[in-house]
């Protein structure tokens, strides 16, 4: 039997079928109401090293405010060694792992991701909002050696969250002091090769949101290094600001016009010597610099908005003229960690948005208990406006599944002529795969429909998800069955 063919993650959830409490927020919102999303991104050059034992403050995972609804991870410079990178291609990295083992059992699955070398994305979301997660593709561009290596460059994810677009790009731009016009030219460059097969070939620009971060390489200008040190250990970090080549270089490149940044209220995160808080005792004793960066940019037809927010005025809040708003809340650097001779910069943001989608493309739904292999039948419904496609199928996920793979069992949903006129279609599971699993495990389930049909409640022995997927190998185009 065939399995579903994947090139690197997912691209549509269409409907999901889970744990009683994962829906239970979703519906609660009116369509007039803005919903509440929170963003965390994680920005880090580990300079080859072999992960930490623990992430969780870089996460913030016990934060007051409550954990994010997606995590970004950006990393550059892992050890892409051609032994360690072959490594890596057969089995998930380490870095990968560590974040997948942090964060799946709080409910969060890997979405996406796109390695180029040493540059690393990482896409994760918590279970509830993948079937609004839609169009989901990857992007990578070369820059080093005049495009032809992937030490520098940049890898992009783009997607629909309820849908409105967004792009999240994480960037390795060309190092020293000298090379400012060498990283304008390579992120340009970045920009203009990155063009996603949704909407007619989408840049990365062309999204109602962009996040921009990486290990940016921006230097500061003019002051020697006691000077700069000074400044840091005097918490004179203004002074600095107004040096930075980056926040100089957005008033003059019309690329970088329209990206935003919170003020950089941190010490500089780069040059460190490896395992201290002390910057660089070395022979070259490398200038401190803001080299790790978070920004954003909202399309170019934002509307003013009100201005009398004191957020406003501190340049962390922005809209779209359709409803979309972007705070971020914080914008900091993790000194604690001392693995590399950068440190690791995050930032929170709350996205503000009325709901352009608010129903999955599939209901899936368990007429009756499994005790048996005949038993085994999933009913789903699509929405009219709905493609379906050859290469759909259901999986079967034990809840805390780390990625789209990670299915325990799954059976094609056939596209059969007469499909297309019917209102609900049934899956029999019937073939090995769900045969083994139902020999060797007991399963126990109940579901009970709420009055809205739209939330399921399962109560289990062995604890379970289905959903309905797309293959990544289609040759259709996605894009257009959303």
């Amino acid at each position: 039997m065939n399995k579903p063919k994947w090139n690197r993650s997912l691209k549509n959830v269409f409907g999901l079928l889970n744990y009683p409490h994962l829906f239970s927020f979703v519906y609660c919102f009116s369509k007039e109401d803005n919903f509440v999303f929170q963003v965390h991104i994680v920005t880090w050059n580990v300079g080859s090293a072999v992960p930490p034992d623990g992430i969780t403050s870089l996460l913030e995972l016990n934060s007051a405010d409550g954990n994010a609804d997606m995590y970004i991870i950006g990393l550059q410079e892992m050890n892409s060694m051609i032994n360690k990178r072959l490594k890596d291609v057969l089995f998930t990295d380490q870095w990968t792992e560590l974040y997948m083992d942090t964060l799946s059992p709080r409910g969060y699955v890997l979405v996406t991701s796109e390695r180029m070398q040493g540059v690393l994305l990482l896409v994760f979301s918590r279970y509830s909002h993948l079937p609004f997660l839609r169009e989901i593709h990857t992007e990578s561009t070369r820059t080093g050696l005049g495009g032809y290596w992937g030490n520098k460059g940049g890898v992009s994810a783009r997607m629909t969250v309820f849908g409105h677009s967004v792009c999240f790009l994480n960037c390795h731009l060309p190092a020293h002091m000298q090379n400012l016009g060498q990283r304008v030219e390579d992120f340009e460059s970045i920009l203009q090769q990155q063009q996603f097969q949704c909407g007619g070939g989408m840049g990365v620009l062309d999204h109602d949101l962009v996040f921009w971060f990486g290990d940016l390489n921006f230097r500061i200008e003019d002051y020697d290094t006691h000077v700069v040190k000074s400044a840091i250990e005097s918490n004179r970090l203004s002074m600095l600001w107004e040096k930075d080549q980056l926040n100089m270089a957005k008033q003059s490149e019309p690329t970088l016009r329209g990206f935003e940044e919170g003020p950089l209220i941190f010490p500089p995160t780069y040059k460190f010597d490896v395992g201290t808080h002390t910057y660089d005792t070395s022979a070259k004793k490398r200038k401190p610099a803001w080299t790790d960066r978070i920004l954003w940019r909202l399309r170019a037809t934002c509307s003013p908005g009100p201005t009398h927010l004191p957020t406003v005025r501190r340049g962390l809040t922005s809209w779209l003229s359709h409803g979309l708003r972007v705070t971020q809340h914080t914008y900091r650097s993790h000194m604690g960690y001392t693995i590399s001779d950068h440190k690791p910069v995050s930032a929170t943001f709350t996205l503000q948005f009325p709901f352009k989608v608010d129903i999955p493309l599939v209901t899936l739904s368990v007429d009756k208990e499994w005790s048996k292999v005949s038993d085994a039948s999933v009913s789903f419904q699509v929405v009219s406006s709905f493609a379906r496609n050859s290469w759909d199928w259901i999986g079967l996920y034990k809840v805390g599944f780390r990625h789209a793979k990670d299915y325990v069992a799954y059976v094609w949903a056939r596209l059969e002529e007469s499909d297309h006129l019917a209102e609900e279609h049934q899956v029999m599971g019937t073939n090995i795969y769900f045969n083994t699993l139902l020999s060797y495990s007991y399963m126990k389930i109940k579901s009970k429909m709420t009055e809205n049909n739209m939330r399921v409640r399962w109560h289990t022995l062995l604890v379970f998800g289905c959903s309905l997927l797309s293959s990544i190998g289609s040759e259709s185009n996605l894009c257009e069955n959303i």
